[in-house]
Parts: structure tokens; C-alpha cells; sequence
């Protein structure tokens, strides 16, 4: 299995999975950049949502560098990451389990969108692949709202960050705030 990973960018962006269990991918997806316009994403507003996401990328990308991957197999794309500092994603003030921390950069997705794709060790890749970015760049920790009882969401599960070094840093009910110092 030929397995790419590379840095997500305004050109590549519209190659990122659209997701089974969602009908929309996270390139429409706006909730953690602009939450007081975030709307599900159909008809004409995938068009909006998308230029609203690229122009997001652009002025990240200027700020802070890379802040998204995507993992291909055979040439196919199959999943997508997104991280950026907490203040550059305004919706993680929001989460009951606590603001991220400042000196952490936020994972705000990280998935395999098609389940033939999962459980073959290409999350792990991936996530290994942001937290390989992000140490060399010289980020202390990074972090992320990960979901108990649920695998299937944009973050990932609970015990996908527990088995990759990750703590639970903030408890809550569903979305406790997880970390790994780097």
C-alpha cells in the first residue's frame, strides 16, 4: 500500500475526502474557523464555505505555516488533518472541558474518511506526521477535544489519542481535552 502524506494548501484543499458518516467533507467545514456564520455546508453554500475555508487556509498559512495534511493511498485521498493554534480557531473557547492550553497548537480534525480505510494504521500515520510537523517547528504541546462513546467524528475518539501518548488534560462527559507534551 503506497501511503502519502502531504501538507494541505489552497490548491489541494479540494482534494479532501468527503466523509460516510457526514454529507460534507471538512473543506466546507467552517465551525472552527467562523462560528458565528457556520451553517451545514449544501447548494449554494459549499461554494461560500469553501472560499471561506481557502481564504482561512492563506491567512493561517501566512501566520503560523502548515496547518493541515492530507493522507493519500495510491494516489486516492483518504483522509485530512487540521490544527492551528487555539487562537486561530475561535470555536475552541467554546467547549465545556476548557479554552486549549496557550502553549498548544489544536488538532481540530483528524480522520480516514472511508471505513475500508480505517483500522489499518493510517490515522496514527497521520497524526504522527502533524506531531512530527509541529515538534520541528519547536511547538511545546499540541491538543485536541477528542469524543468519548463515539469513534465516528471530525476529532477523533478518546482512545485513539490515549494509545498515541495523548492525556486527558480536561475532563467532560463527551469532549474531554486531551495532550501531549512534545
Amino acid at each position: 500500500m503506497r501511503v502519502e502524506i502531504v501538507s494541505l494548501t489552497e490548491e489541494n484543499l479540494v482534494e479532501a475526502p468527503e466523509w460516510d458518516e457526514h454529507p460534507f467533507s471538512c473543506k466546507y467545514c467552517i465551525y472552527w474557523e467562523f462560528p458565528e456564520e457556520c451553517v451545514e455546508p449544501s447548494g449554494e453554500n459549499r461554494g461560500k464555505t469553501l472560499a471561506k475555508k481557502v481564504d482561512w487556509l492563506r491567512s493561517a498559512r501566512k501566520v503560523f505555516g502548515d496547518c493541515g495534511k492530507l493522507i493519500y493511498v495510491e494516489g486516492k485521498p483518504v483522509g485530512y488533518a487540521q490544527y492551528a493554534p487555539p487562537k486561530m480557531l475561535p470555536r475552541s473557547a467554546e467547549y465545556p472541558a476548557g479554552r486549549p492550553s496557550g502553549d498548544a497548537v489544536l488538532i481540530s480534525c483528524l480522520f480516514i474518511a472511508e471505513k475500508e480505510y480505517r483500522r489499518r494504521g493510517l490515522g496514527k500515520k497521520l497524526l504522527q506526521s502533524v506531531i512530527e510537523d509541529l515538534r520541528r517547528r519547536g511547538v511545546k504541546a499540541v491538543e485536541t477535544f477528542a469524543r468519548r462513546n463515539n469513534p465516528n467524528n471530525p476529532s477523533g475518539p478518546v482512545e485513539f489519542y490515549l494509545k498515541n501518548g495523548f492525556m486527558v488534560l480536561r475532563g467532560d462527559p463527551e469532549f474531554p481535552l486531551m495532550r501531549i507534551e512534545l
